[in-house]
């Protein structure tokens, strides 16, 4: 029985590409249309582990097209349809280059710089005397480039986009006016389910026609991460760690099991026990972060599904 789905192999009416992004399988089809494919593959530290996740695309897929609807009145996105839970169509674009990465808070990467001694990260100066979770003056902009398969993402200022010619001048600006304008309404929203919107990533695309969209996905526990507001003040007072919603557990378990990508080290063995415990931690994400009850699809034959669904569509 094919209950996750890790691997995809197609082939659509007028299909002339396929990409194969860590998580996602992405389609181009003759018509200017992308068919996007939320699989259950499970990436951290950049490695693809060796087994899927139960629900975890159908999870990923559902979160961001939400969030997408909730943010369409404020930013143009790709988003046609989403013919199947795992799936999502839309207009082709050309990405640019670079996440537009955006942090509320001290924490995570930024918070490992700054207490390294960095006081500017990606050009973007941080206040002195801050402590790790803290929320910044004002939420900063550090943009990454977006690494080749295998690389790692880098850091990059504003300035060295623009000077290096990866985004002009004017389109860049308004990459950081949609980033800004998403930010706030995603942490209205975090607000709403009792949750603070920590930091985040946006990536974006123009289309044929010269119009710059929101693509891929958006406020996803992969993509974002989320702090409780229940006790956030007394725990930075008493400097404990901040209660997470994000994928932060998949990493810490391994890191336990001595794994970090770093070469020479092997993905420890993820039991049957472990991946339900990780797919139960979707669900729980997943119903925390939208607000709803998670409706389980019919994964009997996940592969026949998805191929039905969008063929119906399509035609």
């Amino acid at each position: 029985m094919n209950t996750t789905i890790t691997e995809t192999n197609f082939s659509f009416p007028e299909q002339k590409s396929v990409y194969k992004g860590k998580v996602r399988d992405v389609y181009a089809l003759e018509d200017e249309r992308l068919v996007m494919i939320a699989s259950d593959r499970l990436s951290a530290f950049d490695v693809v582990m060796p087994k899927g996740i139960p629900y975890k695309g159908q999870i990923l897929n559902q979160i961001a097209t939400k969030m997408m609807k909730d943010t369409e009145d404020i930013v143009p996105n790709w988003l046609e349809a989403t013919p199947d839970p795992n799936v999502a169509i839309g207009v082709t674009c050309k990405p640019f280059m670079v996440e537009m990465v955006i942090r509320g808070y001290l924490s995570g990467h930024a918070a490992r710089e700054y207490n390294a001694g960095k006081r500017s990260l990606c050009g973007v100066e941080m206040p002195d005397g801050m402590q790790e979770n803290d929320k910044f003056p004002t939420p900063i902009i550090t943009p990454a480039t977006k690494a080749e398969k295998g690389d790692h993402d880098e850091d990059i200022s504003r300035e060295d986009i623009i000077k290096r010619g990866i985004v002009s001048e004017e389109d860049y600006k308004v990459l950081e006016d949609y980033t800004r304008k998403l930010f706030k309404r995603g942490t209205e929203i975090a607000a709403e389910r009792g949750l603070i919107l920590v930091d985040t990533k946006y990536e974006f695309g123009k289309t044929r026609e010269g119009k710059i969209v929101l693509i891929d996905e958006i406020h996803t526990p992969d993509s974002s991460r989320y702090f409780y507001s229940e006790g956030y003040e007394q725990r930075q007072q008493e400097k404990e760690p901040q209660k997470q919603l994000s994928k932060e557990f998949v990493r810490q378990w391994l890191i336990q099991n001595d794994f970090q990508g770093l070469e020479g080290q092997k993905v420890p063995e993820m039991t049957d026990e472990y991946i339900t415990s990780v797919s139960e931690r979707y669900i729980e994400l997943y119903e925390k972060i939208t607000g709803e009850e998670f409706v389980k699809a019919d994964v009997s034959n996940i592969q026949e599904r998805i191929e039905k669904n969008v063929l119906n569509y399509l035609r």
